[in-house]
């Protein structure tokens, strides 16, 4: 029987493409004889990483769907057919045995080619309130994993979130001392990671910086990843600065925070909600104050089971910090408990479940 060829459709941002590698990373573990290549478009960070994974990558045109009555509802189905064109083309030329989508603009056209050439597609869906590619996609799938219970889409069956092996086989403990040298903190010392994302998060930024010196009296040191071009400043302007706080303005490899923290204040993201439950990790979500309300969704299940707080964007000020923060970093049973109830919920098998399910569909 000759080797699977896989090939993944996905991308636009790295809330895509992570989970995206991740797969492919386990087909190839599964089976190293499995041909694989990603399709994306022109204008999404897989222009950089899918390369940078060793993978080749296709392109095709960007055709979102149009939203509201504007001129490019005129032009979208022929543009939409070009684009489906283009991925039958490209699905023909890889002959493809299997097609595994994780959402974004590329995927629709990916998912009707491969539905005309009779390919069996396989989709992943990472947010708790599935994107228009998915719920198109989902209808006429071989399989739907989703990274969230109650996800609602149709047969879908929930697998977690297919996440980098560094993250997913983590032991936190063991590396502790190891990741606080490496981010120049004390291995001994309590620690609290605060970070809003690569871009950054303004607010959550503002609120640390006031109550900075409340966190810094429990013993706690803080690790502050403020987001590209976020440095946070004093009142005479310099960077912020004070014994026991560091702050960057990013870090590749947030395995390492993961490792060093004691408790993690962040944004509600699917994969940072997905990995935090996966390495256990106690956390405090302040979900982004734009879109759909899709993050507060995303984080709503840790919260239920005990692992997580969850507060609205406006409401993290320094008084919520006081009330509810600082107790959990001056009472290391009350972050046990989280901690345990965090890693009940986590799943840290979900690309090799992903990876055997578009196996299996290739075989059939």
């Amino acid at each position: 029987m000759s080797a699977a060829t896989v090939v993944l459709a996905g991308g636009g941002t790295a809330g895509h493409i992570s989970p995206l590698l991740a797969i492919a990373s386990a087909v190839h573990r599964l089976d190293p004889q499995a041909a694989q290549s990603v399709i994306g478009t022109a204008s999404g960070l897989e222009t950089r990483l899918v390369p940078e994974a060793g993978y080749p990558l296709d392109l095709i045109d960007k055709v979102p769907f149009p939203r509201r009555p504007t001129p490019d509802v005129l032009s979208f189905p022929s543009r939409f057919n070009q684009a489906t064109r283009e991925a039958q083309a490209i699905l023909q030329r890889r002959g493809a045995d299997v097609v595994v989508g994780v959402g974004g603009y590329v995927c629709p056209p990916v998912y009707r080619a491969a539905k005309k050439l009779g390919i069996p597609v396989v989709l992943h869906e990472a947010n708790a309130r599935p994107g228009l590619a998915n719920r198109l996609g989902a209808r006429s799938a071989a399989f739907v994993g989703t990274a969230f219970e109650g996800t609602p889409l149709k047969g879908a069956e929930w697998v977690g979130m297919p996440m980098s092996q560094q993250i997913s086989q983590l032991d936190r403990a063991g590396q502790r001392a190891a990741a606080r040298e490496q981010l120049g903190l004390d291995p001994e010392t309590p620690t609290l990671v605060i970070t809003g994302g690569s871009s950054g998060a303004l607010n959550l930024n503002q609120a640390v910086a006031s109550a900075l010196k409340d966190l810094l009296s429990t013993g706690a040191q803080v690790l502050h990843l403020t987001g590209r071009d976020k440095e946070v400043y004093d009142a005479t302007g310099k960077l912020l600065a004070a014994p026991g706080y560091h702050q960057r303005e990013y870090l590749d490899g947030m395995h390492l925070a993961y490792a060093a923290a004691d408790l993690l204040i962040a944004r509600a993201g699917a994969a940072t909600v997905c990995e935090v439950a996966a390495v256990g990790l106690p956390a405090v979500f302040v979900p982004l104050p734009i879109g759909n309300g899709e993050q507060e969704l995303n984080a709503r299940g840790l919260v239920d089971a005990g692992g997580a707080l969850l507060v609205k964007d406006e409401h993290f000020t320094r008084e919520w910090i006081s009330r509810n923060v600082l107790p959990l970093l001056k009472d290391p049973r009350l972050l046990a408990t989280m901690e345990k109830h965090s890693a009940e919920r986590g799943i840290s098998d979900a690309d090799e479940r992903m990876a055997r399910a578009a196996l299996e569909a290739a075989a059939r």
